[in-house]
């Protein structure tokens, strides 16, 4: 008999193709209705690219949000993603999508670097774009939520004093904050994440929280892990006298929870027009 892997999101979400199919259909629907500045580089590598989505009648100053995508940090591409951005852009706000390299290719250590990198990018250039400087806010989705995660926070191991952009908030959504079950995973060939990366970039025992409010969801119908770091975290951060919110989305799991953060007539996507608004 074969161990359950809780990892394994596939054996958990019956239809996990078919929603998958739905992220990708509505980020074509979205491209096809709003502006996009596609593949902008914010680096030298191949992959170091973001696209920025714009409202109909954008406003100067308006505000900017970030989506990181997931993938266990071995797959995903932002352009099937960008139907995550049509609460902001309802909202009157601008955004961006980032690119990243992928796992085994690349160590954890460049994601971490890279996303940063983007966000600093963004950070320098929001005027460019008609975007407020210093309102940007960042969520990103499992994997993603975990490297969002590095934008307010360093791990032990960063000798270099880090970058780190100035956010207004996050919204990380199923993510994984304790690495340490994933070297002995099924992602073990997929990712090959060591021990010593999984102990060096493990928000919930190694990193040293900084910045804005974090918003900390999570589908009700997703596997223990998913559940147990999101609480975790959350009282790690309070501990460090940090503010977060943990929210338990009912009857939603590790994908449809995607579907209703890009709809903004969901309690999800209502957050995330809030979270825009700061």
């Amino acid at each position: 008999m074969t161990e359950t892997d809780l990892y394994r999101i596939r054996d958990f979400v019956p239809d996990f193709d078919g929603i998958a199919a739905q992220f990708a259909t509505r980020s074509r629907a979205l491209s096809n209705s709003a502006r996009v500045k596609a593949d902008i580089a914010y680096g030298s590598r191949e992959r170091e690219v973001l696209d920025v989505v714009f409202p109909d009648k954008p406003q100067a100053g308006a505000p900017l949000h970030v989506f990181i995508h997931g993938g266990y940090w071995r797959s995903g591409e932002k352009a099937d993603y960008r139907f995550i951005a049509t609460p902001v852009l309802e909202a009157g706000g601008i955004v961006a999508l980032v690119e990243y390299d992928l796992m085994p290719g690349q160590r954890l250590a460049v994601l971490v670097d890279q996303v940063r990198r983007a966000v600093n990018w963004l950070q320098d250039n929001a005027t460019q774009f008609g975007a407020d400087p210093e309102r940007i806010t960042v969520s990103g989705h499992s994997a993603g939520a975990h490297l969002a995660s590095y934008l307010a926070a360093t791990g032990p191991e960063e000798t270099a004093t880090a970058r780190l952009p100035q956010l207004k908030g996050m919204l990380l959504l199923s993510g994984i904050y304790d690495l340490s079950g994933i070297p002995d995973s099924f992602l073990k060939h997929e990712a090959q994440l060591t021990p010593a990366e999984a102990a060096a970039f493990s928000p919930l025992s190694s990193a040293h929280q900084k910045g804005p409010k974090r918003i900390i969801a999570y589908g009700a119908d997703e596997t223990p892990p998913f559940h147990d770091q999101a609480i975790l975290l959350g009282k790690h951060l309070q501990t460090e006298a940090h503010h977060s919110e943990v929210i338990a989305l009912p009857g939603l799991n590790h994908m449809s929870v995607v579907l209703d953060l890009g709809d903004p007539n969901t309690s999800l996507g209502r957050k995330l027009s809030s979270l825009t608004a700061l």
